[in-house]
């Protein structure tokens, strides 16, 4: 959806991946990635990962938890917000939008 309103989008099936594209990349305007991923590398330790590489590069959660429990689970530090399941597609376009222009 996102590559459809003109953003480029690179795309990792697990975090281990999305590390190694991070690796790769001179520079990654949003990350946004699941809380919870495949193959042993979750979505908190991929943003700290990347934030190593980038400092400041931005990050946008997506996770099924309740907004408070995500603030709990150390999803919040500057240059990160999250977006809690289900939402609508124009919502997601509005917030990764903002995320980037800020």
């Amino acid at each position: 959806m996102l590559g459809n309103i003109g953003y480029v989008v690179v795309e990792a099936s697990n975090g281990i991946d999305g590390l190694r594209q991070l690796r790769t990349m001179p520079r990654i305007d949003l990350l946004i990635t699941d809380v919870g991923l495949p193959k042993g590398m979750n979505g908190r330790q991929l943003a700290h990962a990347g934030r190593e590489i980038l400092a400041d590069m931005k990050v946008l959660f997506i996770t099924g938890f309740a907004e408070t429990a995500a603030s709990g689970m150390g999803l919040t530090a500057p240059g990160m917000q999250v977006l809690i399941k289900p939402f609508s597609l124009t919502t997601f376009a509005t917030k990764v939008h903002g995320m980037i222009e800020s």
